[in-house]
């Protein structure tokens, strides 16, 4: 049963490591605010998800300790990292940072400019 727990540990966290390795790399390569941020927001949560589980296994199945504190904490990044992502993204977006110009679609235009239309009608 150790070496199957060690093997888990193991395996999660070295997917951790690489998702981390990931976002860093896209942090540094990416050529625009927007890209960079779904890299950081989806990659790195992904990342420290994975390392939070491989400890977990290792104080649960190793060291025989239940940690719920470890499970809390995985489930608050599970919601709140691509949530925070989107809304620093779409905050730029609404201050005027322009993305890369090679992007090709643009879904976010026309729901800003209905909703200066909704506002300037309300007004």
């Amino acid at each position: 049963m150790t070496v199957l727990a060690n093997i888990l540990v193991v395996l999660f966290i070295s997917v951790g490591v690489i998702f981390i390795a990931v976002a860093a790399i896209g942090l540094f390569r990416l050529p625009d605010l927007y890209t960079r941020a779904h890299a950081a927001s989806k990659s790195a949560t992904l990342g420290v998800m994975s390392v939070l589980i491989g400890v977990f296994l290792h104080f649960w199945l190793i060291e025989d300790h239940f940690n719920p504190r470890i499970l809390l904490g995985i489930l608050f990044i599970f919601m709140t990292g691509p949530v925070g992502g989107h809304i620093m993204s779409r905050s730029s977006y609404i201050a005027g940072v322009k993305p890369w110009s090679g992007t090709v679609r643009d879904d976010l235009k026309p729901e800003i400019e209905r909703m200066k239309k909704e506002q300037n009608v309300q007004d």
